[in-house]
């Protein structure tokens, strides 16, 4: 658990106690290698974030605009390392596939809120992960959520 806002990714990784390092940056490393153009990485609400930058959607995120829009966070939590992802929670399809493969990675039944995940180290199954990441692209993201933000107005 990280009590001070580090600036970046590095910063974030390093603050972190010995035996959380090396997953989320195995992590990091996964999402990075996999992450479709479009996104970009940076720090956001005190986790490693990934966006979609003003300069591809200037309207930003709509609760704070002066902010990126939101896709992915990790977080390095008291119990469990966190990965969040908004197209769970914005696309059916793509969490239902994921239900689906995630028996095929790990034998335990996944821990999930609505848009997140919570992992033990060391059972991340990064390959797993590393789809999930590659299955959305950033005008896919943005697709879905206009769409949800006009559905509330």
């Amino acid at each position: 658990m990280i009590k001070k806002n580090p600036p970046t990714p590095e910063a974030y990784i390093a603050a972190l106690p010995e035996e959380r390092k090396k997953a989320v940056s195995l992590l990091r490393k996964t999402i990075l290698e996999n992450l479709p153009s479009g996104f970009e990485e940076t720090m956001g609400y005190g986790m490693i974030a990934y966006v979609v930058p003003h300069s591809l959607y200037p309207a930003g995120y709509h609760a704070d605009p002066a902010q990126p829009l939101p896709f992915i966070n990790i977080a390095s939590q008291k119990n469990h390392i966190t990965l969040y992802h908004m197209g769970l929670y914005a696309s059916k399809e793509l969490l239902d596939w994921f239900l689906a493969e995630y028996p095929k990675h790990l034998k335990s039944k996944p821990n999930m809120g609505k848009s997140c995940v919570r992992f033990k180290p060391p059972e991340i199954p990064y390959a797993l992960i590393g789809k999930l990441i590659a299955a959305m692209k950033a005008e896919e993201w943005i697709a879905l959520y206009e769409e949800s933000i006009n559905k509330r107005k």
